[in-house]
Formats: structure tokens, C-alpha cells, sequence
């Protein structure tokens, strides 16, 4: 192999620091106790825990990224030498975690950092004891070297790979939420959840299984070469339509079944994750449409849930006993008026002022609720509870407090009955949101969003236009919290916190701002995710800020970008690409 010094230092230098930045990780996740703490947990039972899948992970992904480096560095030979920095990440990884090892057998460790147990040291090296020190060496180094491997294969062939890898992953990690559900259905569905996936993760052969089908799918559907998307890209305009409505609605029968096959806190998750969603669609109205940004939006939701409290509640703080279905337009026209009082003062404020302002607002709602001055009417500290379930029917007459109307007819009192309220929503504020959008008033946000002077100059008004995004993002968060006040049966100041409305800023940021699709997926990732790792409270926020870490650096358009922003963040890549593009097609 010919190369110049100049290249070897360069690459070895610079593949060494990223095994190390790795191996600091690793050794990080072994002294905050992660590793030991998910060692009970299996990926692939009796073969890999949760925790070893962590650094598995790790050394993986340093192999990767040191052979992306490679690749970009332009020297001959370009698979070998990126083969080799991906080896050295690897091996610089190893090296950290093995002198951990040796460490803790040699010295007391545990006086300092107490996660440096026995069990640790023993899953490191399989029980090998101090004789294993070589262990996590090696096969740190061979997993970086296999994630260089990856790296060097052609696209098409490693995108399944690490798809499939990847659901191997998240179905060791959910199989404890899908499994019990399959299994009381009996029949069929229990003999595959026992055969896929065991008590503590899948089995091996329901991780081939897997790892399989999830990467078949990825190659027949998803690449950009697989027959299913060519055949689609051959269709004339209208059977184009007609295949996206029938994927749409076999999307909604799988939804509309989705609490039968499942469990309750399965239903409860995507109850929350819909709650979101609605409130991430009013944020993207005013957000990712208007440039509005708002971190007091959590107070809009507040006013939606004290309202449907209030006038449902057969509690001490109940005012006039009403249906939820009279309540549900009230909490959000009064939500939308919430919106109005509080935009009319500040819309005048541009940037960062804005925010500040609107943060202080969403403050001041929260402070009032829970204070003893409106103690009177919202219950203080202790809140309003015996909020009333709605009911498909008819409600009997108020016999006092403590004691709720009973419904003739059906009650949705569970998760898996106001999951469909939440979903059936959702579907409509979507809808609203797409008119909206494609109206002359999304054009007038959009125009405001990209140039204020310049969109007043071209006649928007200002003041208007920005209170109309302000009063329709309230209504859709009003309209979450009414739904969050029956789901729960209670409200109390303590739920309007401020990292409410930042959730909602990030769901929209990460989804795609100004992206309705983005909003949906954005809610799954952000909110689904954690919920679903709720098993791993510890460590909860942790899995939460890398995945963030992660969204963030490979999709900064976006999970699901606009067509806009696409457009934005890739005009000079194209311009690069076709230089010599015609002016017909610039216009397109």
C-alpha cells in the first residue's frame, strides 16, 4: 500500500482520538452504573444484555465514523485505509474499557466510584476475572473493524444491515411491552410471541427472524432502487393517489385496532403521544408556520384542562356539572380567547423578546392556578378532581359531590376508550392545519416568518395575521388539555411546568417546522420513546438527550422535513451537482 506520511499521520492521529472520545463514553456508561443496571435485561437472551448492547453500540458506531472519515480524506486505496481507521477506533476503545478492567481488579476502584462492582467486571470479561483483561480489547476492536465494514459497503446493501440491526435492537428493548399482550390472546399470537421473543428479550431465533424481515422489507420498499418505489414512481398522477389513500387508510384500521391487540399503558402511550401531537400541530402553526416562537404554550393547555375541570367536575370545585361533549367547544373557545387577550400585547415584539414575554405569560398562568388567591375557584395546590368521564350517551342527574352523573350509554373512562378521541382529533386538526397551510393566510405566516418589513410592505397585516397563528395554536392546545383532563380525572398546577411547552418547541424542531407529517413523527420519537423506555426510569433522560444528540446531527432538516426547508438546506448542493441546471427546471 502506497501512501504518504503526511496521510498516515493524519488518518492514525485522527482515528485514535475518535476510539478514545468512544472509549471515554464506554468507560462513562460503566461508571454511572448503566452497564450493570441493564445487565438483567437482554437483547438477545443468553447472548447480549441491554447494557453490553450499549457498548457494543458504542465501539460500533467509532468504527463508522472513523471510516466515514477516512473515506473523505481522498487517499488511495480509500476501503483499506478506512478498514484500518475503523480497526484503531475500535482498538482505542477497547483500551479505555480494558484498563477499567484491570483497575478494578487491581485496585478499589469502588472507593471512588462505587458502579465499578464485581458483576460489572465479570459480564465485561464473561468471567473470566482478571485473566479476561484482553476481552473487552478485543472485541471492541473487532466491532469497530465491523463497523468500518459497514461504512465501506455500497448503499444499498447497508442500509438493511444496520435497518435490521437496528429492530433487533428496539425489539430486545420492547419485547417485555409487546410480548404479555400477545400471549393473552392465546392461540397463534401466543405461540409466536413465545417463539420471537423470551421473558427478558428476543430469543436468537426471533432476532434472525427479525433482523430478516425488517431488512427484506427495507430492500423492497424503502431503497430507492426496490421495485415497490419504482412501480410507484411509474404510476400516473391519479393512481398515485389512490395508493397514498389506501395506505392512509389501512393506517387508520391498523390504529382503530391498535388498543384491542395491546395493553392498557400501550394505549395510554399513545393517548400522550396524540395529546402532543395536537399541541405540536398548534405550535407548528405558530412556530414552524408564523416564526412565532412561544415557550409559554404550555398555558394555553392549562386553561383548556382547568376549563373542562371546572365545569365537569362533581368535586368540591365543580361549577355546573356539564357533559364533556357541551364542555369540550367551550375549553377551547375560551382557550382561544386566553390566546387573543395574551397575544394582543406582545405580537408588537420580534425574536427573542417575544419569547421571553410569551415564557413570562406561561409562567404567570401556572403561578395563578396553583396560588392561594385563586384557591377559591381552581383549587390551589390540591387541584380539581373528580373531573367527569365522557360519555356516549345520556348523563343522569347530579346527586351531589363525590358522586359522578352515571352515564346511560357508553363511558370513556379508560386509555383505550379516549384513545380514540385523541386519534379521531388528531385527524381533525391535521386536517384543519393542511387547509390552513395551502390558504392565503399560511401564505401570509410563511411570509412573515421568512421577512416581517418585507411581508408588510407587500400588505400583510402584521398585527392580524400573527394573532390569528396565536389564536389557532391555542385552541389546538386547549383542545389537548381538555382531553388530557378526562384521560387523568384530575388537574393540578404541578403539570404546567416549562419543560411542557419546551417539549412541544423540540417536537416541532426535531419533526421538521412547518411539517405537519413531521409533527406526527416528531410526537412518536419524543414522546412515544421515552415512555416506552419508562421500564429504564434511571436513566430515562439520558436515552432521551442522545437521541436528540443523534436527530439532531443526522437529520438537522428534520425527521420529516417541509418541502421548503428540503429546498432551503440543499439549494447548494443542487446548484453543485447541475451546475448548468435550466432555468425552466430552477423554477420547478
Amino acid at each position: 500500500m502506497t501512501m504518504t506520511t503526511a496521510d498516515r499521520r493524519w488518518r492514525i492521529s485522527d482515528s485514535i482520538r475518535i476510539g478514545l472520545v468512544g472509549g471515554i463514553f464506554a468507560v462513562y456508561l460503566c461508571l454511572i452504573g448503566i452497564v450493570e443496571a441493564l445487565g438483567d435485561r437482554s437483547v438477545i437472551e443468553k447472548l447480549v444484555s441491554v447494557g453490553q448492547t450499549l457498548l457494543l453500540l458504542t465501539a460500533f458506531g467509532t468504527g463508522y465514523f472513523a471510516a466515514q472519515q477516512a473515506l473523505a480524506a481522498g487517499a488511495s486505496r480509500k476501503t483499506v485505509t478506512s478498514l484500518l481507521a475503523s480497526l484503531l477506533a475500535g482498538l482505542g476503545t477497547g483500551l479505555l474499557l480494558g484498563l477499567l478492567v484491570l483497575l478494578g481488579y487491581l485496585v478499589n476502584v469502588r472507593a471512588v466510584f462505587i458502579n465499578v462492582s464485581p458483576a460489572l467486571l465479570d459480564s465485561l470479561t464473561l468471567g473470566l476475572g482478571i485473566s479476561g483483561v484482553w476481552l473487552p480489547v478485543a472485541v471492541m476492536a473487532f466491532v469497530g473493524l465491523m463497523g468500518g465494514v459497514v461504512r465501506a459497503l455500497p448503499a444499498s446493501v447497508r442500509s438493511p444491515l444496520i435497518v435490521g440491526l437496528g429492530a433487533v435492537v428496539l425489539g430486545g428493548l420492547f419485547s417485555g411491552l409487546v410480548r404479555p399482550p400477545m400471549i393473552a390472546l392465546k392461540g397463534t399470537p401466543e405461540k409466536v410471541a413465545r417463539f420471537l421473543m423470551g421473558p427478558t428479550g428476543l430469543t436468537p431465533w426471533g432476532a434472525v427472524i427479525v433482523f430478516a424481515v425488517v431488512a427484506a422489507i427495507d430492500i423492497t420498499i424503502f431503497q430507492a432502487s426496490s421495485p415497490v418505489r419504482k412501480s410507484y414512481r411509474e404510476l400516473p398522477p391519479n393512481r398515485r393517489k389512490i395508493a397514498r389513500g389506501t395506505l392512509l387508510v389501512l393506517a387508520i384500521l391498523m390504529a382503530i385496532v391498535l388498543p384491542r391487540g395491546s395493553g392498557p399503558f400501550i394505549a395510554q402511550v399513545v393517548v400522550l403521544i396524540c395529546l402532543s401531537a395536537l399541541m405540536g400541530l398548534g405550535m407548528n402553526i405558530t412556530l414552524g408556520f408564523a416564526g412565532l416562537l412561544d415557550l409559554g404554550f404550555v398555558a394555553f393547555f392549562a386553561v383548556g384542562a382547568y376549563t373542562v375541570g371546572m365545569l365537569t367536575s362533581y368535586g368540591e370545585f365543580g361549577l355546573a356539572h356539564l357533559p364533556f361533549w357541551v364542555v369540550l367547544p367551550i375549553a377551547v373557545l375560551v382557550a382561544m380567547l386566553t390566546g387573543a387577550f395574551l397575544g394582543l400585547p406582545v405580537l408588537g415584539i420580534r425574536g427573542d423578546y417575544l419569547a421571553i414575554a410569551t415564557l413570562g405569560f406561561g409562567e404567570v398562568v401556572r403561578l395563578l392556578a396553583g396560588s392561594d388567591f385563586l384557591a377559591p375557584w381552581l383549587g390551589g395546590p390540591q387541584g380539581v378532581i373528580g373531573i367527569q368521564k365522557p360519555c356516549l350517551g345520556w348523563l343522569g342527574p347530579f346527586v351531589g359531590t363525590d358522586v359522578p352523573r352515571v352515564c346511560h350509554g357508553i363511558e370513556l373512562g379508560g386509555p383505550k376508550e379516549i384513545y380514540y378521541l385523541a386519534l379521531i382529533c388528531v385527524l381533525i386538526v391535521a386536517l384543519v392545519a393542511i387547509r390552513l397551510r395551502d390558504s392565503r393566510l399560511g401564505r401570509a405566516w410563511m411570509a412573515i416568518r421568512e421577512d416581517e418589513d418585507v411581508a408588510q410592505g407587500l400588505g400583510v397585516n402584521l398585527i392580524q395575521t400573527k394573532l390569528m397563528a396565536y389564536v389557532l395554536g391555542a385552541s389546538f392546545a386547549g383542545l389537548s388539555g381538555a382531553i388530557f383532563a378526562v384521560l387523568v380525572g384530575s388537574i393540578f398546577a404541578s403539570s404546567m411546568q416549562l419543560l411542557v411547552s419546551i417539549n412541544v418547541v423540540a417536537i416541532v424542531v426535531v419533526g421538521g417546522m412547518g411539517s405537519i407529517p413531521g409533527v406526527i413523527v416528531g410526537s412518536l420519537a419524543l414522546i412515544g420513546l421515552p415512555e416506552a423506555f419508562r421500564e429504564f426510569s434511571a436513566y430515562r433522560l439520558l436515552f432521551y438527550g442522545a437521541a436528540l444528540i443523534v436527530v439532531m446531527i443526522a437529520r438537522p432538516a428534520g425527521l420529516w422535513p417541509s418541502v421548503i426547508t428540503k429546498r432551503e438546506l440543499h439549494v447548494d448542493l443542487d446548484d453543485e451537482t447541475d451546475p448548468a441546471a435550466s432555468p425552466s427546471a430552477a423554477s420547478e
